[in-house]
Parts: C-alpha cells; sequence; structure tokens
C-alpha cells in the first residue's frame, strides 16, 4: 500500500474524539470530577505534576493511551509533559530512565503480565538502580472472567525484582488519591510503583473533588540544567550487589514505612470480634458483599467483621498485620489468584511473631479463577461457619442456603446450558477471508500447521475456521513455527497483523528466518491499526497517535533485510487470494515469502463512511447502500456457505416455503457489503444463491426514469 493510501486512512475524519474527556482533564482545585476510574487516574497524573507518560495500548488501559494523545497539543504541552505511545512494552519501560538521575516524575502503561513479560528486561534493570523522581506503571490488570490472556499475576513480578505493588480498593476518591500516593511512594523507597488496575476499577463510574493540574519544576518547556553522572547506577558489579542490598535494607522497609505513616492501607474494625477477613484492596468491595448477603454487614459497609483492606499489597506491612491479629482466633486471607503468596506471607508473619491466631485462605477459597461474589460468598460462609460464635454462622449457613436454592430454582428454568458463543471476527473483517482461504486450501492440498499471533488473527483458530495451531505472544508467529516446519516437512505457515509486526514481528520473526534461511510463509495482515485494542496507530497506519503525518512500510522494511518474495493481496477477492497462498506455499527454496493483505479494519472504514453518508443524505445528495442477500428459493439448507464464513451478519431463518424443512440462510440487516459470503459461495463451489442488492437514496431523474422501466417490466413479466 503507498504512503498516500494510508494515510488516508486517518486523515479522512471518522476517528473517534475525545472532547469531553479531555475537558475533564482540566478540572480545577474544588471542581468535581464525574466519570470513569481509569479517566479520574489519568487526572490525578496532572495533579502529581508528572513531566513525561507513555506506554503500549491494551484492554484496560487503552482509554489512557487515547485521551493523553488527543489532549497532548491542549494539555500536555502547555505544561511541558513529553507524550510518547511506545513502539511496545519495552520501549515504554524504557522512558522511565529519565527518573534514575533526575527528579523527573514520570508514568507509564500497559496490559497487565503480558505487556510486563515485554518490559521485564527494562523493569529488572530499573528496579536494581532505583529511581530518584517517582516513577509509577498503571497496570490493566487482565484476570478472571473477562480476561483475554493467560491466567498469571502480577504479584509474581512484584516480589522478583522488589518493586512495591498497589492495588486500591474500589472507590473513585481513594482511587485518585493512591495513585497521587504511589509517585510519594516511589521518592521515598526509590523504587518504580506498579499500580495494578483491576478492569473493574477501570471502568467503574464516580466522582471526586479535583486539585488544580501541576506543573512539574523540570519539563520539556523548562529543561534540567545539566546531566548527571552517577556510576553507581550503573547496573554492572560491584554496583548490581548494593542494589540487591539496599532492595531489602532500605527500599522496601522504606515504601512499608510510607505506606503506614499515611494509612494507605485500611482498617475496617467493624463491630469487632475475634474473627477478621484480610483483603486486597480490589476484592474488597466482593468480601463486603459477600458479608451483606450472609447477614454479617449492611449495605454501606458496615460490618460485623473486621476487615483488613491492603490497597499496597507488597511489600506487606508487618507491624500492621500484626496489630491486626494480635485480637483475633483466626483470619481468612482472600487472595485472588495463585499462587498464594499473600497467604504465605502472613503465616510465616504469625509463626514468626508467635500469635496463637489462625490463618485460612486457599483451604476455604478456590486456589485459581476470579473471585466473583458467588465464590467469595461460598468461602465467607465456611469460615464464618467454622469459626464464628453460632448465632453469625448459623446465620450465614441459613441465608447461603436460601441462595443456593434460589440460584438452583432460576436455572431449573432453562432447558440446557446456553450454546457456546467463541468470539469472532467483526461484520465485514478482511482478515475473515484470509481464514475461509487457508481452510480451502487445507481441503485441496491438505492439513497444514499455523502459527498464529496475538490479535484479531487470533480468531481463526476458532470455529467456523479452526485454521491455528499454537499462538506464543505478541508478533511471536513466525518465530514460533521455526522448529515445526522441519518436523512436519512443510513450510513454515504463519499469520500476523501489522501491530505484531512492529511490535516484535520483524526482528524476532523475519530476521529470525532470515538469518536461519527457514522454508517459510509469512502473512501479514495489514488493516491498518492495532485493531484487537480498539484502533489504535501502528507505524504503518500514516500517522502519530497525535496526528503528526509518519509513515513506516512494512514492504520497505522487508527489503531492508533481503526478502524478495512479497506478494499483496485484496482479502475480498477469495480465489486470488488463495491462488497467491498456493503459489507461496509451492515456492518451496525461495526463502521466506511474504503475502500481505492491505485491507482496512472494517470498524474504522464504517466510521468514516457511516457519518459521511449520513451528511451527504441530510445535504440531499445520491447515497448508495449495498447489501448482499439469500435467495431463499435457490438455498438448499444445506449451510456450508456458514461453515466457510462466520460473518455474525449470515444466520438463519424459517423458510417461506412449506416444503422447506429446514431454515435457510438469511443476511441481516448489519451486512456491510464486503462480499465475502458470495465469495465463499463461489470459490468453494457452493450454491449461487447470493444476490447482491443496492438502494440508493436521493437518486437522480435519470435513475428514477430507469428503475421504473425496470419494475414495469418486471410486473408485466410476472403477470405472463
Amino acid at each position: 500500500m503507498d504512503g498516500g493510501t494510508a494515510l488516508a486512512r486517518v486523515t479522512q475524519g471518522g476517528e473517534r474524539s475525545f472532547t469531553k474527556e479531555i475537558q475533564k482533564l482540566t478540572l480545577g482545585k474544588g471542581e468535581e470530577f464525574h466519570g470513569e476510574g481509569i479517566l479520574a487516574v489519568t487526572k490525578a497524573l496532572l495533579q502529581s505534576g508528572v513531566s513525561y507518560v507513555g506506554g503500549y495500548p491494551g484492554a484496560p488501559m487503552s482509554h489512557l493511551i487515547d485521551v493523553l494523545a488527543d489532549a497532548s497539543d491542549e494539555i500536555l504541552e502547555p505544561m511541558g509533559i513529553t507524550y510518547e505511545q511506545s513502539a511496545s512494552e519495552a520501549g515504554a519501560a524504557s522512558l522511565l530512565s529519565a527518573s534514575v538521575h533526575y527528579p523527573l516524575r514520570g508514568a507509564v502503561t500497559w496490559k497487565s503480565v503480558v505487556g510486563t513479560n515485554v518490559a521485564s528486561d527494562a523493569l529488572s534493570n530499573l528496579a536494581s538502580t532505583g529511581v530518584k523522581g517517582g516513577s509509577l506503571i498503571i497496570l490493566g490488570d487482565d484476570y478472571g472472567e473477562g480476561s483475554s490472556i493467560m491466567q498469571e499475576r502480577t504479584y509474581t513480578f512484584a516480589m522478583k525484582s522488589s518493586i512495591p505493588l498497589m492495588d486500591p480498593r474500589y472507590d473513585m476518591e481513594r482511587m485518585v488519591d493512591l495513585t497521587e500516593h504511589c509517585f510519594e511512594i516511589s521518592e521515598a523507597s526509590n523504587m518504580p510503583v506498579f499500580l495494578n488496575m483491576r478492569i473493574r476499577a477501570c471502568h467503574l463510574t464516580g466522582s471526586f473533588i479535583t486539585k488544580d493540574n501541576k506543573i512539574a519544576e523540570f519539563n520539556a518547556n523548562n529543561p534540567i540544567p545539566e546531566q548527571i553522572y552517577d556510576v553507581s547506577k550503573i547496573v554492572l558489579p560491584p554496583a548490581s550487589y548494593q542494589h540487591e542490598i539496599a532492595k531489602f535494607e532500605e527500599r522496601l522497609p522504606a515504601a512499608a514505612k510510607y505506606a503506614q505513616e499515611n494509612n494507605i492501607n485500611e482498617v475496617f474494625p467493624g463491630a469487632g470480634g475475634r474473627l477478621g477477613i484480610i483483603t486486597q484492596g480490589g476484592t474488597y468491595t466482593v468480601v463486603m458483599r459477600a458479608l451483606q448477603r450472609l447477614g454479617a454487614a449492611d449495605a454501606f459497609g458496615n460490618s460485623d467483621i473486621p476487615v483488613y483492606c491492603m490497597n499496597m499489597v507488597y511489600p506487606l506491612v508487618t507491624d500492621e498485620i500484626v496489630n491486626f491479629m494480635n485480637d483475633k482466633d483466626s483470619v481468612l486471607i482472600v487472595e485472588e489468584g495463585n499462587p498464594n503468596y499473600i497467604e504465605t506471607q502472613i503465616a510465616e508473619i504469625a509463626h514468626r511473631k508467635q500469635l496463637d491466631c489462625r490463618v485460612h485462605g486457599k483451604d476455604m477459597l478456590p486456589m485459581a479463577g476470579e473471585y466473583v461474589s458467588n465464590v467469595v460468598r461460598e468461602g465467607v460462609a465456611q469460615y464464618l461457619a467454622e469459626e464464628g460464635p453460632e448465632d453469625i454462622g448459623k446465620t450465614a449457613l441459613d441465608k447461603n442456603t436460601v441462595i443456593q436454592a434460589k440460584t438452583q430454582q432460576a436455572q431449573s428454568y432453562l432447558p440446557g446450558p446456553m450454546p457456546p458463543r467463541p468470539p469472532s471476527f467483526c461484520t465485514g473483517c478482511p482478515e475473515r477471508p484470509i481464514m475461509a482461504a487457508l481452510k480451502l486450501l487445507m481441503k485441496e492440498r491438505g492439513k497444514f500447521h499455523i502459527s498464529m499471533d496475538i490479535g484479531c488473527n487470533l480468531f481463526g483458530s476458532l470455529p467456523p475456521f479452526n485454521v491455528g495451531n499454537t499462538v506464543l505472544g505478541y508478533g511471536l508467529s513466525l518465530a514460533s513455527s521455526g522448529a515445526i516446519g522441519p518436523a512436519l516437512d512443510q513450510p513454515n505457515v504463519a499469520v500476523m497483523g501489522d501491530g505484531g509486526f512492529w511490535h516484535n514481528g520483524f526482528t524476532s520473526g523475519v530476521v529470525n528466518t532470515r538469518w536461519n534461511k527457514y522454508d517459510s510463509v509469512l502473512v501479514i495482515l495489514d488493516n491498518g491499526y492495532a485493531a484487537a485494542t480498539g484502533q489504535h496507530k501502528v507505524p504503518s497506519t500514516g500517522a502519530t497517535p497525535r496526528g503528526m503525518a509518519s509513515l513506516l512500510s512494512i514492504e520497505d522494511a522487508l527489503k531492508g533485510v533481503g526478502v524478495k518474495w512479497i506478494k499483496h493481496v485484496n482479502s475480498y477477492s477469495l480465489e486470488a487470494t488463495i491462488d497467491v497462498l498456493r503459489e507461496a506455499m509451492n515456492a518451496r527454496g525461495d526463502g521466506l515469502r511474504v503475502v500481505i493483505s492491505n485491507n482496512e479494519c472494517m470498524l474504522a472504514r464504517q466510521r468514516r463512511e457511516k457519518p459521511a453518508k449520513a451528511a451527504a443524505l441530510k445535504a440531499g445528495q445520491r447515497v448508495a447502500h449495498e447489501k448482499f442477500g439469500v435467495d431463499e428459493e435457490v438455498c438448499t439448507g444445506d449451510h456450508s456457505c456458514m461453515r466457510l464464513s462466520g460473518c455474525p451478519s449470515l444466520t438463519l431463518k424459517q423458510s417461506a416455503d412449506p416444503l422447506k424443512a429446514t431454515p435457510v440462510a438469511h443476511v441481516d440487516e448489519t451486512c456491510v457489503a464486503c462480499g465475502n459470503c458470495g465469495e465463499v459461495a463461489h470459490a468453494a463451489q457452493l450454491c449461487p444463491s447470493f444476490y447482491k442488492a443496492e438502494a440508493i437514496q436521493n437518486a437522480g431523474v435519470l435513475r428514477q426514469f430507469s428503475s421504473a422501466i425496470n419494475r414495469s417490466l418486471l410486473s408485466m413479466m410476472g403477470a405472463k
């Protein structure tokens, strides 16, 4: 795709607007903010006096990146704040080096453990050398039923690198306050700090009273007078040995001391008693909901059971834990995920301090999985029944039994379990026909192994395509196929998006394949954006997140490392796509063969075209709407078209023909006329039941006259 076409993607309008969100970031002292949690945290960054911000987009943190990109001209530049949407999480983490020597506060963000894994090299070095200016890493935690990634916890990394970890309670004012405290903790301990923002914390709505945005003493508009050189900050022996000692003798104790002196963690004494619950800040609300439903708390958080809520979950504040457990017979640790690091540490504290207090946790709650309401309620009910006074325990058991009975009764009305709904490509997605082409090619030449990548393309591994065999990481599909091809005596076949290509695929995949001379086929889905994270720009989109024209060419990058076999396809032309893929598979001995599909993300395209059509229609201009349909009389009811398409707009309906017992295919109103269903039917030699229709609004006189003649002729033919 040439630069002009790529740039057209981002200059024709239809982009998402964050005007309302940006205005909330300008609120001053004493005004009321109302909005989502992640936007409130963004406001907290500005109130904390940051000098730079950056990150790599990924749910549920992408909103922070989006808003700051749009706010660059109006807010960030006047405040001297440097903004960057980094090429990867490693690049984002590397920004924090600005705080190693200098009193600069900075914040970066990315998606949970997958992003932290990518950034681990930079973070390990940063955690060793330490920081002078407050450094905050905001993690979009993606654990549990709403997750799209493997189930791991950030806690492991926090312990490994001795990085303080915050897990804030779901309260808007408290989250903002804790975000500002994170910079103070960082500067008190000379360590970067993790702020773990769970999905529900990011998307909760609430309000708080704002402060004025704070301009940092040193920033892009007021540079630091001179550079600083300090060899003790270089992570090489003997300095690295001193860094390790400092972590445990100075830095972590300083973080714990700050937390204790500033009431970062919270004790809710309730009605007192010999029981207690210790919980992470992020699970506090579900614990209170469980206690309420079991009759041990009211709807306002007033509890019969004392609760110790840890908003800083690493390092633990030993004195606070001892004080909480001193007068308790037992405590229940509500720690989501595994391994149970917090429970293990608290049990060790109880043993070392010789506390006569039993520690429960994973013996009453599941070892793995998200702690949703019913899961925590079951565990708390068991704890109250076994450890609590007779009246509290009996009430909890009785109420839990009633809830279980009502749940079973509600489930009994369902005839069976709900059918599975695997995630799939959007209607009209240009990646869908690539998967259909690969499936049809397998029918022709037998099955072959396909290494998939992170992103929308991964849906090809699911029904109805089932063409992806493995996935190991963002941009790693080609690299992960290295040992597979020789073992199966077939070309390595890999699929990745343009986002994955620029993130890691070029160096770890293309360069590695060229260097090792693998017999490989790479399919690059260049749809113009990192579509899976919400239409974020990538280097080949044609512009930066701030809107400045900038184009890096995928093809030029490939040619730069010697790739000669490069062909472009229009994925909506299914037969032509199959021909090119077949040619690539057959060209063994030609090194790396790359097939590039250049069709734009359909969501981005619709965001441009729908407003343009609406404006044209309002102005009285001619507007044409295309749509595909299925001729009921021709449709056989075989439904092979669905098994090769999977488009959400292609569904079933009962036939009007009484002689047809089975439902017929039907294209609903969500069709965007991409043509894939018809192409699939033709390429697979299925029934010719698909047709293309065009509806025209504000048609001209000649078109209306032509239409009238056509209708008259059809009417006459029908009469005969």
